[in-house]
């Protein structure tokens, strides 16, 4: 079996974790890849930064500071304290020393003209990290956030990593804006893994900044689409909370109720020119199943918190589960048709 999943970064680090556990204990001949968010993405001190890949190689690599979630375990951060000494970079955003091994390697290599799928490979091929990484482009593609100033009333632009890491997701936001998005090309292997799996997955992320940037890829949304196999959506929203983050803020910001069939109507049904065909919501939020189904999404319920490796094989396990019901389902649709 063929499994493409859609991802962000901790949320979806976690998902493929125990995807990827689960797999190897029921058909360890299944392959995974991994379409992963680029928005996050910045220029940093001269290094190019790339949190989502990063965070799931990681964690796949069981070299994820678990404690922080982020990060590699047992850091130090000795040149970040020399950058502030200097005042150079963010003082907010702490790179660790082994992390900058990683984005000194990743910039060295596209200064050497490789592509950033290139680039991820390289480094991925570091560890067995059981999943393929493919970053959902090779164009810089960075998300920005327009927000209000409080004092002068004034709107200022922001990178995304700004106004999440730095000020908190405080700030109001106005807009979310993917520079570069509409000049983008897939990364080599994007629409090809959407083509022949066999199950799509939208992993817990963020549907806003992670997923949605993903999906405005030119070519990938239309892939997706056209894809053969069912696609199944994680709800990231639990009993009307986040599960990690400030998805909430997101989502206000484009006038979407934080709540999981809220986000279900967000993405949409497949068959309405939507992006999913089925939708796990947490056991908390059962009651919205028949509203989701309404809107022509099969709908199921099990428990989404990731606790740990087994809870996390669950999941991935139910998601699966999902799928091949909707798959069944739509057959039998077709038979009748």
């Amino acid at each position: 079996m063929k499994i493409t999943v859609l991802s962000g970064g901790v949320g979806g680090a976690r998902f493929l974790r125990g995807l990827r556990g689960h797999v190897r204990a029921t058909d360890p001949t299944s392959t995974i890849t991994a379409i992963v968010n680029t928005g996050d993405d910045m220029w940093l001190t001269g290094l190019r930064i790339a949190p989502d890949l990063d965070s799931i190689m990681y964690t796949l690599a069981g070299e994820n500071d678990e404690v922080r979630g982020w990060g590699r375990v047992g850091e130090s951060e000795r040149v970040s304290a020399e950058l502030r000494a200097y005042g150079v970079g963010w003082p907010w955003f702490t790179l660790g020393d082994l992390d900058i091994g990683t984005h000194l390697t990743r910039t060295s290599l596209l200064g050497e003209g490789m592509p950033l799928s290139a680039v991820t490979d390289r480094l991925a091929s570091r560890w067995d990290l059981g999943v393929r990484l493919l970053p959902a482009t090779d164009d810089e593609v960075e998300t920005h956030v327009v927000v209000e100033d409080g004092t002068s009333m004034q709107f200022q632009d922001m990178h995304f990593q700004e106004w999440w890491t730095k000020h908190r997701a405080a700030l109001p936001a106005r807009e979310f804006v993917q520079r570069g998005v509409a000049s983008a090309s897939p990364a080599p292997g994007v629409l090809d893994a959407l083509a022949t799996a066999d199950v799509i997955v939208l992993a817990p992320s963020n549907p806003v900044v992670s997923i949605g940037t993903v999906l405005g890829i030119p070519g990938i949304r239309d892939a997706l689409a056209a894809a053969s196999a069912p696609v199944v959506g994680i709800s990231p929203i639990i009993a009307g909370a986040a599960v990690r983050g400030m998805a909430d803020a997101c989502l206000t910001a484009i006038g979407v109720e934080t709540s999981a069939d809220a986000v279900a109507a967000h993405y949409g049904a497949r068959s309405s020119g939507g992006v999913i065909d089925a939708w796990l919501v947490d056991e908390s939020d059962a009651a919205l199943l028949p509203g989701i189904a309404a809107l022509g999404i099969r709908a199921a319920a099990a428990p989404l918190w990731m606790h740990d490796l087994p809870t996390s094989q669950q999941l991935a396990a139910d998601a699966l589960a999902l799928a091949a019901s909707t798959a069944s389902g739509n057959r039998r649709e077709t038979s009748r048709g």
